[in-house]
């Protein structure tokens, strides 16, 4: 390590720390692990720190470290996992991390796990900040410092000391600049005194801040930038700040949004993932969640009441107090009220999925219609078709899923069910009420049922005593004594005389 002036250079190697057993989360899930917005908490920090375009980055597991391992893997499958064995602070968290990557160099910025809020512009300026110093801390100027390590700045303008609420008097507890304990290193700085750091505290443990001290020693410059909006170093501990955290990152999702262009009638009510897309002149309605991977294309209406995850919306379309899961909905194609499509549902241009219908598997063709009361699953709908009313794609037989297919422009009746493997040929019709088992050839009429049968008296024989009988005996009764009027009147001449009379009088 030569003189006291350092250089930011292109070689950047990020640490995250996600060894922590977060116990104030009261969870068997491990607190980095927990969502905000659609992803883990290590998840928005491994997003921000790789927008750095580091060379390396390292994540510190310890508490749960299968789980996290895992899940760290699949979101950065070339970060390097190092085991922190006992949590013995942040010094030895990083000191493992070192010795996981074998050597560093160039600039080394450590970060933690559990600030899901952290952007990567802020790590840009504090990088920029760096150049010059020996370490340079991420801090944050806050109306209530309570609890946290404050910022002393020497009158240079360099950082002094870092001093623990604590350990400070009044004067220290009186600094609203606080330490967030993200910092940027000389990695030659950070190898020499990372073996340097004691445990002779309270806890027992080897702090991070420690080199500040160390640095000053040796005459080193110690830097702070100060972050444009200190929410973004806050973490999360219990599941309290977790929704706070959770309800500032929607905010900013949102308000992100609509500068885009996309109009946002409630954002109050309206929560949308990290992860999803939305075009310019898109409407969200009150009561919309947009999750996962969910993208929306230009002109489509979402809402009111409406969740969609990991979803597909063409342009121009609209989706009603729905919810849909792994859908894709085509342009100018209408989905609801009260639609629920699952997985592998697909509807074409200008096609509807009415009121309370649900679907699963099903590929509904270029303005194809299910309108009403429906369930659609494994199932292929052709172009142009409608069908009817409170029809079932009877797809399941107790042990195998079987497939139904309706060809193009075919019209079904109300009151369907259709057993599958079943084939509906194009331009095919079928009646009200009819059950299908087989194939129905293209243009042909299928009817399932027979003539009406009307079995006069059947609720007095069948079910005496009960209130149907009374009533049909009833009933009945009247008609018996309509039809003997009728009959008395045709029957005596002189009642039609008599009323003539008294007309012509």
């Amino acid at each position: 390590m030569a003189g006291d002036r350092f250089s930011v250079v292109n070689e950047l190697t990020v640490i995250v720390l996600a060894a922590g057993g977060g116990t104030r989360m009261r969870s068997k899930t491990p607190k980095v692990l927990h969502q905000v917005a659609g992803r883990s908490m290590v998840g928005h920090v491994l997003a921000a720190v790789r927008a750095l375009g580091p060379s390396r980055v390292v994540t510190v597991v310890g508490h749960q470290r299968e789980l996290v391992a895992a899940h760290v893997a699949e979101l950065d499958p070339d970060a390097i996992v190092a085991v922190q064995e006992e949590q013995l602070g942040t010094g030895h968290a990083v000191r493992v991390a070192v010795e996981a990557l074998g050597g560093i160099s160039g600039t080394v910025l450590v970060a933690y796990a559990d600030t899901p809020l952290l952007r990567a512009e802020s790590l840009r300026r504090l990088l920029a900040g760096h150049e010059g110093h020996a370490a340079t801390i991420l801090s944050g100027v806050v109306r209530d410092p309570f609890g946290y390590g404050r910022i002393v700045r020497g009158e240079d303008g360099g950082v002094s000391a870092i001093v623990e609420e604590k350990d400070g008097d009044e004067a220290i507890r009186q600094i609203a600049e606080i330490n967030s304990g993200i910092i940027a290193f000389d990695a030659a700085f950070l190898a020499d005194v990372l073996p340097r750091l004691t445990n002779d505290n309270a806890k027992g443990e080897f702090y991070l801040t420690d080199t500040v001290g160390l640095a000053r020693e040796k005459g080193l410059s110690v830097g702070a930038v100060v972050v444009e909006d200190p929410k973004e170093i806050e973490g999360a501990n219990d599941r309290e700040q977790l929704a706070a955290v959770g309800k500032e990152l929607n905010r900013r999702i949102l308000s992100r949004w609509m500068a885009d262009g996309v109009t946002i009638v409630d954002p109050a009510t309206t929560w949308i993932d990290a992860d999803a897309e939305l075009a310019t002149d898109v409407t969200l309605l009150p009561g919309v969640q947009l999750l996962g991977a969910t993208k929306v294309d230009e002109d489509a209406v979402i809402g009111p009441d409406t969740t969609l995850k990991d979803c597909e919306i063409g342009a121009g379309a609209q989706v009603v107090r729905s919810h849909a899961n792994l859908a894709v909905v085509g342009a100018g194609a209408e989905v609801g009220p009260f639609s629920y499509l699952r997985p592998g549902t697909v509807l074409g241009r200008g096609g509807k999925i009415g009121g309370f219908v649900e679907t699963k598997n099903a590929r509904i063709g270029d303005g194809a219609k299910v309108p009403h009361l429906s369930y659609v699953g494994d199932a292929e709908v052709g172009e142009g078709s409608n069908i009817g009313a409170g029809t079932i794609f009877a797809n399941y037989d107790g042990v195998d899923k079987h497939r139904t297919v309706v060809g193009r422009h075919a019209k079904t009746g109300s009151n369907n069910t259709f057993i599958a493997p079943v084939v509906i040929g194009d331009g095919a019709s079928t009646g009200g009420g009819t059950v299908v088992r087989g194939e129905v050839p293209p243009g042909a009429l299928a009817v399932s049922s027979g003539p009406l049968r009307i079995i006069e008296g059947w609720a007095r024989a069948k079910r005496p005593g009960t209130p149907q009988a009374a009533a049909a005996t009833a009933a009945e009764t009247a008609d018996e004594r309509e039809a003997s009027h009728a009959v008395t009147s045709e029957d005596d001449p002189g009642v039609g005389e008599t009323a003539r009379g008294a007309t012509e009088s």
